[in-house]
């Protein structure tokens, strides 16, 4: 919690807290899929279908004659017509983590008038590497739309992926150095001006950098939500690598040195839970692909894990079951989104408690 210039007081809600939606960005046949696509919209339809059964769901997709065929194949995956929005919006990629609205609490410096504020910001591509015109033009196109209510959108002119800070909703950040001191994303700002920028707008109170942890096959520079997540405010998960034989072991045992030197706000150790190190994974070309457990998404009520069909996923699904007993612990297929080297928390984004949306149902063109 920060109070900004104008007196107000902002604060970026953890993931845990209540929810209004999930927002998806669906996939389409003219992205970077080719042969994949099949599978990965298999699995977008049962990860659609595993957040409906808890919380309204906002589908963002590419044309009329998509969102036709996608009302057909969610009502054969199970999921009724009024359990979705669904808007007509053109897009790139399915990564909504990224270019989706990070959501902000704004309270007048009373206690009182408590508002949500969109978030919106650059997405050029994690550095340039990949087409991003029309995901960076996606919450603003929403947002005209209505599909936000009367949340006040916010629209800042620097490059911050949603998939590259995570918070604890008490004002710590917990985020990577390789990602966000990346001259491929803001050659202009350095630490100082970025953690300004981040206490202004997010309201962040202490950023917490890492130096240290990489997945191979990851392609945004070290995305924290790959690495280490807050699963409450004095916990962090984090992926463990214990095969010394493994190019990642000494890499990630620097990152889980600093995670134990880290302190909570009131100055006490965090606990630390070790998410279980995935069977190497290759896909067709021999690229290792960046499996990684850390990438679960927290709905209300319950929490979804990435299960990659390899000899760990039950593991992974314990481990969370331990950090969230009072949650539905469910594993969703991530194999085929894998391949393109991000997993369901990099397609998804929480639209905090409070936001006004559509009635369910309904279908909105932008």
């Amino acid at each position: 919690m920060k109070q900004t210039s104008t007196g107000r007081i902002r604060r970026l809600p953890a993931e845990w807290e209540p929810q209004s939606a999930i927002q998806l960005t669906w996939p389409h046949p003219e992205g970077d899929w080719g042969a994949l696509y099949a599978a990965v919209e298999a699995e977008f339809l049962g990860l659609a279908a595993t957040i409906a059964r808890f919380q309204y769901l906002l589908i963002s997709c590419a044309d009329n004659a998509m969102a036709d065929a996608l009302e057909r194949k969610l009502s054969d995956a199970g999921v009724g017509r009024s359990a979705y929005c669904l808007v007509v919006c053109p897009s790139d990629d399915v990564w909504c983590r990224d270019h989706g609205p990070l959501t902000v609490y704004e309270t007048a410096t009373d206690g009182k008038a408590v508002r949500t504020r969109l978030q919106s910001y650059r997405f050029n591509g994690w550095g340039g590497k990949y087409a991003s015109e029309r995901d960076d033009a996606l919450v603003a196109r929403l947002h005209r739309a209505g599909i936000y209510g009367d949340a006040a959108l916010d629209s800042h002119d620097w490059v911050l992926e949603g998939g590259s800070v995570d918070s604890d909703g008490r004002g710590s950040l917990l985020t990577t150095r390789a990602c966000l001191l990346n001259p491929n994303r803001n050659p202009d700002l350095d630490q100082a001006a970025i953690e300004q920028r981040l206490r202004d707008e997010l309201g962040t109170q202490r950023v917490l950098w890492l130096a240290h942890g990489e997945l191979a096959g990851d392609d945004t520079d070290s995305h924290i939500d790959m690495l280490a997540r807050f699963t409450d405010p004095d916990t962090i998960a984090y992926v463990r690598c214990d095969r010394p034989e493994d190019p990642h072991h000494a890499p990630l045992q620097a990152m889980e040195r600093e995670l134990r030197a880290l302190r909570r706000a009131d100055g006490g150790a965090y606990r630390l839970a070790p998410l279980p190190w995935p069977e190497e994974t290759r896909d067709a070309e021999g690229q290792r692909l960046p499996l990684s457990y850390a990438n679960f998404l927290i709905i209300n009520q319950a929490v979804l894990v990435p299960q990659y069909g390899v000899p760990q996923d039950p593991q992974a699904l314990e481990i969370l079951h331990g950090l969230y007993p009072e949650r539905e612990v469910i594993g969703v297929a991530a194999r085929a989104i894998i391949e393109q080297y991000g997993s369901l928390h990099c397609v998804s984004m929480q639209l905090p408690q409070g936001i006004k949306l559509p009635r369910l149902g309904s279908r909105i063109e932008t």
